[in-house]
């Protein structure tokens, strides 16, 4: 027995130090690519002649059109977050319990409005909700003259990171846990809510945490839907730094925005510790079944409306938009992306190249972005680490956010300032776009793997180490094969990612080789017709070519009897 016990701690004490040693890999990284480009930034907007200049901080956060913004990208945030979940869950739960004929091709179809760029999606809803729209010709309601098309537009963006988050855990909980609850007489309601929803409180979190930043750090939908009336302190960033070139400003807002961020994953990370358990995990294809009863048919058919009506029509203006032309329906817009005259000038070459230079830097960031945040979301799972490992790993915890909440114009100016030197002069090289790009996609590697990773039962790991296996050992024979299905969702949310980053990407990437979100952007910048039926197509061509990549990611199959 005591020899058992040692055995457990020395594994024990492996692990930590292998774990720790693990979170050394993301540390490095994030110090490189994100705090010194960010830093450099920053401090050259409060910085004054080598003096610290702190009046600037006071005299921007007594501002009161400054406090204004910063009123109404909380409140915002927090409505477009608990819109989202109440609009999502439903959703979460159909395309994780419920098997239906399309459900592989629908879970895929949600997950694209996540990868379009924010002014092609505003540009849909103003289509939509707008003067001229679907609405107002059809019944004279316009809504875009408050903030309820920012808050759709922000559920539109934001129902797959639900779906799949809380989703993806939802799919491997042991029914039988809840089924025996019933036996033992307890209500449908009152076993859900007390054996499946404690259970599913990380992943909610989680989710609700990611749509939060990115409702938080909103800029291209705000900026076309609300106006010069409304605006995210992203925006604002945005407008002292290319417009009115007030770097100061800027910089005191950027450090707000980090102050917001660190409070929230602070707050985050201490409510995950409290409710850390282990859960029964199963292989997500014995989960799923046929709706049964009128209720689970109805529910079914309200979320295929929900997603028909909030998700898929506004895809459907973009596909209509790019075939409407002077001339009728066609296909002219797409064949004007074959050639760079016929874009007016707009690039150095052909539109169309846009394609394979995504794809090729969207491959290279979700590799990049699984090799930080697969070790990352290891280290984070080591339980209990007292003293000085563990506010290391809890530091790691809020600085693997920080990209989320940071603007995407304060990292790619910095990534221009500061990557312009040896042995990091990086500015030339094509490595730069996928950097960036990798900076969005680990923080979804992290927290869609963290909630699997963390409901395996630690006596697992323990008897591999009884019986002699290493930290590694432990980690591909216990922990891989139920994390495997997590671990390809991962990979598909940063590759889909990274096909539609535009904020920082557009500072950084070369002339002759743009990406797809920065090729429409280009097109919407020019007036006419013309060249906005171009830019419908690219996004037509963006959304096919996301929907293509996330169908064949559900179509992958982990084991001989499961779906992913």
């Amino acid at each position: 027995m005591d020899l058992g016990r040692r055995e457990v701690r020395t594994g024990t004490r492996a692990g930590t130090a292998a774990r720790l040693a693990l979170a050394a890999v993301p540390a490095v990284f994030l110090a490189l690519f994100f705090a010194y480009p960010v830093a450099a930034i920053t401090a050259r907007g409060l910085y004054d002649g080598g003096r610290w200049r702190p009046d600037r901080i006071a005299a921007v956060l007594t501002d009161p059109d400054i406090t204004g913004v910063v009123w109404f990208t909380l409140w915002q945030a927090a409505a477009s977050t608990v819109l989202t979940l109440l609009l999502a869950l439903p959703g979460a739960y159909v395309l994780a319990r419920l098997d239906f004929p399309g459900r592989r091709m629908l879970r895929a179809a949600v997950t694209v409005p996540f990868v379009l760029p924010t002014v092609v999606v505003g540009s849909a809803f103003l289509a939509l909700l707008g003067r001229g729209g679907l609405l107002d010709q059809w019944w004279g309601v316009r809504l875009d003259t408050g903030v309820t098309a920012i808050l759709l537009a922000h559920v539109f963006f934001n129902y797959a990171v639900v779906v799949r988050i809380v989703g993806g855990l939802w799919a491997q909980l042991d029914p039988r846990q809840e089924e025996a609850a019933r036996v033992l007489g307890a209500s449908r309601w009152t076993a859900w809510r007390t054996v499946t929803l404690p259970a599913l409180v990380p992943s909610v979190a989680a989710a609700a945490l990611m749509v939060f930043l990115f409702t938080f750090t909103s800029f291209g939908a705000v900026q076309i839907l609300g106006g010069p009336r409304y605006a995210t302190l992203e925006v604002e960033i945005y407008r002292q730094t290319a417009q009115l070139l007030d770097l100061p400003t800027a910089a005191v807002l950027t450090l707000l925005q980090f102050a917001a961020v660190a409070a929230l994953m602070a707050f985050h990370s201490r409510t995950v510790r409290r409710r850390r358990t282990a859960l029964g995990l199963v292989d997500a294809a014995r989960t799923a079944r046929r709706p049964r009863g009128a209720g689970q048919r109805a529910l079914l058919a309200g979320v295929l409306i929900q997603i028909a009506v909030l998700l898929l029509a506004p895809l459907a203006v973009l596909a209509e938009r790019s075939l409407s032309g002077p001339d009728g329906y066609g296909l002219h817009h797409y064949r004007a992306l074959g050639s760079a005259e016929a874009a007016g000038g707009t690039f150095t070459v052909a539109p169309l190249e846009a394609v394979g230079n995504s794809l090729a830097y969207a491959a290279t960031a979700t590799a990049v972005a699984l090799a930080v945040g697969v070790p990352a979301a290891v280290a984070l799972t080591l339980r209990g680490p007292g003293g000085r490992a563990g506010r290391l790993l809890r530091g790691l915890d809020a600085l693997l956010m920080l990209p989320l909440g940071t603007s995407a114009v304060t990292v790619g100016f910095g990534f221009l300032i500061a990557l312009d030197a040896p042995p990091l002069d990086l500015r030339s090289s094509w490595i730069l776009v996928p950097l960036a790009q990798a900076l969005v996609g680990i923080p979804f590697v992290v927290r869609t793997l963290l909630p699997v990773l963390r409901a395996v039962d630690t006596r697992l790991r323990e008897a591999a180490a009884v019986l002699g296996a290493s930290p590694p050992r432990v980690w591909r024979e216990v922990d891989l094969p139920l994390v495997r299905r997590a671990l390809l969702v991962a990979a598909g949310f940063a590759f889909a990612v990274s096909l539609g980053e535009f904020g920082a990407t557009v500072f950084i990437a070369r002339a002759d080789a743009p990406t797809l979100p920065v090729a429409v952007a280009r097109l919407l910048g020019r007036a006419g017709e013309a060249s906005y039926g171009q830019a419908m197509a690219l996004s037509t061509i963006l959304m096919l070519l996301c929907a293509a990549t996330l169908l064949a990611l559900e179509g992958v199959r982990t084991d001989r009897s499961g779906e992913l």
